[in-house]
């Protein structure tokens, strides 16, 4: 074949040679021709100086950047919302008092029968003998056997016990006082005292307590039961002060022991008024194990656990 042959000819006059194809400008033009499909306002401009054999590369300009939003996370990965809280239910002044004041009740009590040991004793048919239970001459219940006084060890200690009662009937007496001045001073005689529906509150949770009844009333730093009961403790203590002194001070304070029925009548009273501590004191200590140990805490610590959307105890006093 020869070295160049002739280029065949058609029509009048030769046909020109193809142009050679540049395959990078080829593709640069294919490819960087049109701006990218979903980039608005893209345009193309040729560039000067840079060239690819016979053809001329095609510069793209593309926008300002486009700033995309985060997407916004799923409900599922939102932190959830609390749906407990921490209250703060009993100042520190309650809890020092209340925690004070029961050893010193305790001792007042076992004190106290050991005083009254001497009146109870049957070996010896002492005309005060009357802790009973019974009516006239008709016993049901004494109170009490001598199984019990041998159990706490009670007979010949009348002086021990006369010790202990008279020095801790002053710390009783004191931790009383500052107790009620602290609950008026401070406003929260006003979450305590019993309200106009209190009594049928109480009724409610007591059948509920007997599961007699399902569910529980509405409830806020106290329910109706508990408010009657802390009331009259209260009242209970100012009893047992006043029916104690009219009975170590008869003649000094006659008229107070006048007012109680005479002698004999205030050291009724005064007894009664001890079981009824020991009859709240068991009542108490079981409904505080039934209650569950975040009450527990509350008297400790002065917080409890409690639902998110409970009302707080400061909107229950500011609502006063």
């Amino acid at each position: 074949m020869p070295e160049n042959p002739e280029i065949p000819m058609e029509g009048n006059g030769p046909i020109e040679p193809a142009e050679p194809v540049n395959p990078i400008a080829g593709t640069a033009e294919e490819k960087l021709g049109k701006a990218p499909e979903g980039l608005p306002g893209a345009t193309k401009e040729p560039a000067t100086n840079d060239i690819v054999g016979d053809a001329a590369i095609v510069a793209l300009v593309l926008p300002e950047p486009v700033t995309v939003a985060p997407a916004m996370e799923p409900e599922t990965m939102r932190p959830a919302a609390a749906t407990i809280r921490l209250e703060k239910k009993h100042p520190l002044a309650i809890r020092w008092m209340h925690w004070v004041n029961f050893p010193v009740l305790f001792t007042m009590i076992w004190s106290g029968l050991l005083i009254y040991w001497n009146d109870s004793d049957n070996a010896y048919q002492h005309p005060h003998a009357v802790y009973r239970v019974g009516v006239g001459s008709l016993t049901l219940v004494r109170l009490f056997p001598p199984w019990f006084w041998k159990a706490i060890h009670a007979p010949y200690r009348v002086t021990e016990g006369l010790g202990y009662h008279f020095f801790f009937m002053w710390l009783f007496a004191i931790n009383g006082i500052l107790y009620v001045s602290y609950l008026l001073i401070s406003g929260e005689w006003r979450l305590l005292v019993p309200e106009r529906r209190s009594v049928r509150d109480a009724i409610h949770v007591t059948l509920a307590d007997l599961h007699l009844r399902k569910g529980l009333p509405p409830q806020k730093k106290y329910n109706g039961a508990q408010r009657i009961a802390y009331t009259a403790v209260i009242l209970m203590g100012l009893g047992s002060l006043v029916t104690g002194l009219s009975i170590y001070k008869p003649t000094q304070v006659h008229w107070v022991t006048t007012l109680l029925g005479g002698y004999e009548m205030a050291r009724w009273e005064h007894f009664c008024l001890t079981m009824g501590f020991c009859a709240f004191f068991v009542v108490h200590v079981v409904q505080v194990v039934l209650a569950g140990w975040n009450n527990f805490r509350s008297m400790v610590s002065g917080y409890e656990i409690v639902p998110a959307a409970k009302a707080t105890l400061e909107e229950e006093r500011s609502a006063r």
